[in-house]
């Protein structure tokens, strides 16, 4: 008999038992683990994988209860731990079990969001559930709308897609943006085939409306200007902060030029009654990057492009036959095809709409709340502890120290022996001209405790 399938009314019980498998995998991997990060850093990672997967492909297979206990141990022994307190180098969260289960129920029914008769429910879910978010980001606008993408660096790469098409004929898009811009802003612009971006200084770690203006003034004063994007940041990478950005959206507005905001990281903030005022000036801009497997708890991938008018994604519009007829979308069966530039598309807004609907504005809010105070409370750790450097107060949940007497050199062996230990993955980050660990906090299950751990490791041992 063949393998059973995840699908039809048979599906469900015949993935119970392998869920259980895959369950009890996890936990023993994790158990063996027993920590943040496996120790012995990439050969010894390797070796372990290789041993657990080799043949790869055998002449006859192990069958699925071995191949599930044998690789999902191997996976969760190997893994880097988002859910554990000293996992905190990246935008990497420890997603929502909710979201996780969410996702299993998309992954069985398997829709495809290219077309309809693929994906008749989760075409119309994906229809209210961007709908809603949008509405979040520009509040009071008549027809908002956003795309479901794979994250920010898709986010940005269709933001300047976008903004090129708008302007057919007319001479290359020149894009502005400061230092502290996201990497997919550069390489988006290449993949596009548009000029290197005018990068702006940020010695501030934000980008400055002053120095923008001069830029947009002298970009004004070329007869070979076309049209100007300039992107500004609501959450960088290195240090989680937030560019000006009512004053940069007044700049940009003065001078003809339009507006991108990537707000991957920051725009969560929206949730939070406390918080969302760090977004004052977002619904200025003509488009905003959300990423909601940053700080949204949802599994990879979760990325939203949102636009103030629905008609700034007519250039998306493609047509294939088999797809999307055009007697078919005349008789009322809806387009998706112009929805994303990809064509077969899993539903991953369905795990983002039962967290919406299971937690709300308030439950999501809080979990917001609770990292930001976290990283507060780490940040006055630092502030107190005589052998440790605190860059500055977080702005979100980042939060960048080193050793006080250290040289970048030692900073970063440090990094780097924790993680070959298995003892805490930390990020790094250059700002000021010198090397600083990171941490950014994402587990709003994290206790003072653990925080006070995690900072014993930089200066004091080992011990896990």
């Amino acid at each position: 008999m063949p393998p059973q399938l995840a699908g039809g009314i048979t599906g469900p019980a015949h993935l119970r038992p392998l869920l259980d498998t895959v369950l009890d995998a996890l936990t023993a991997g994790a158990t063996a683990r027993g920590g943040p990060l496996p120790s012995g850093g990439p050969d010894a990672v390797a070796h372990h994988v290789r041993d657990a997967c080799t043949p790869v492909i055998p002449h006859t297979g192990t069958g699925a209860d071995h191949a599930l206990r044998t690789l999902v141990h191997a996976l969760a022994a190997g893994s880097a731990d988002p859910a554990h307190p000293r996992c905190v180098a990246h935008l990497h969260c420890p997603p929502l079990a909710l979201a996780v289960a969410a996702d299993l129920a998309a992954t069985a029914l398997n829709p495809s969001l290219d077309s309809w008769d693929q994906a008749p429910a989760a075409s119309a879910l994906e229809a209210e559930t961007t709908a809603a978010l949008a509405a979040l980001v520009y509040p009071g606008l008549q027809a908002p709308d956003a795309l479901v993408t794979t994250g920010g660096t898709e986010s940005n790469h269709l933001a300047l897609l976008l903004a090129r098409e708008r302007h057919p004929g007319a001479p290359a898009l020149r894009v502005v943006c400061g230092a502290n811009a996201h990497h997919s802003i550069g390489r988006a612009g290449w993949l596009l085939g548009l000029p290197p971006a005018h990068v702006l200084p940020t010695p501030a770690g934000t980008l400055d409306p002053a120095a923008l203006h001069t830029a947009l003034a002298d970009l004004g004063e070329r007869r070979d200007t076309g049209p100007v994007l300039v992107v500004a940041t609501a959450g960088s990478t290195d240090t989680g902060a937030i560019d000006p950005l009512p004053e940069i959206a007044h700049t940009a507005a003065a001078h003809g030029a339009e507006l991108h905001i990537d707000a991957a990281y920051g725009g969560p903030l929206l949730f939070s009654d406390r918080e969302a005022h760090r977004l004052h000036g977002l619904p200025f801009a003509d488009s905003v990057t959300l990423d909601l497997h940053k700080l949204g708890w949802q599994p990879v991938a979760a990325g939203l492009l949102a636009v103030r008018d629905t008609t700034a994604l007519r250039p998306l519009g493609h047509h294939a036959d088999y797809l999307n007829a055009d007697d078919d979308t005349a008789a009322g069966l809806p387009d998706l095809l112009g929805r994303s530039p990809r064509t077969s598309r899993r539903p991953d807004v369905f795990k983002i709409a039962v967290t919406l609907r299971a937690l709300g504005r308030e439950g999501l809010g809080a979990l917001i709340d609770a990292v930001c105070d976290q990283a507060q409370h780490l940040a006055d750790l630092i502030d107190a502890h005589p052998a440790l450097t605190l860059r500055g107060r977080p702005e979100i949940s980042t939060v960048l120290f080193r050793p006080t007497h250290a040289d970048d050199a030692h900073v970063a062996a440090l990094r780097r022996r924790l993680l070959h230990d298995g003892h805490a993955v930390l990020g790094r980050a250059h700002a000021d001209g010198r090397l600083w660990l990171k941490a950014t906090l994402l587990n709003p299950h994290t206790r003072p405790a653990d925080l006070t751990a995690l900072l014993h490791l930089t200066t004091e041992g080992t011990a896990r």
